[in-house]
């Protein structure tokens, strides 16, 4: 399913993304929970994009061969990458927000001794 341009251009598009993510973590304006949301944001925008650019492509090429191929692979990419990052922005906050995360997440030094 995910081979060539489609591949290529959710590797491309979610690298740079996490690229600009993690640029702004290492420059202070994003803390690390902030940056673990970004990043399952980045993770499922770019399997969003691979996925609406094969999908719409086959839709694209059933209704007008040729150039609803292509039209149909540009739209597509735009949809799947805005459900996908919809979804992973919201699962992120499912996640990191979750009180139960958090206090998993204490270092040997925050943790309670049992002695």
């Amino acid at each position: 399913m995910f081979k060539g341009a489609s591949l290529w251009a959710g590797l491309i598009s979610g690298a740079m993304a996490q690229l600009k993510d993690t640029h702004a973590m290492t420059s202070g304006n994003l803390n690390k929970k902030e940056y673990a949301i970004q990043t399952s944001k980045n993770v499922t925008g770019s399997v969003g994009l691979m996925t609406g650019i094969e999908y719409g492509a086959m839709l694209g090429s059933s209704i007008l061969p040729g150039p609803g191929t292509f039209l149909g692979a540009f739209i597509g990419s735009m949809v799947g990458n805005w459900i996908g990052n919809y979804a992973g922005h919201h699962a992120g906050h499912i996640v990191f927000n979750n009180q139960l995360v958090i206090n998993n997440r204490l270092t040997v030094e925050e943790r309670p001794r049992l002695t």
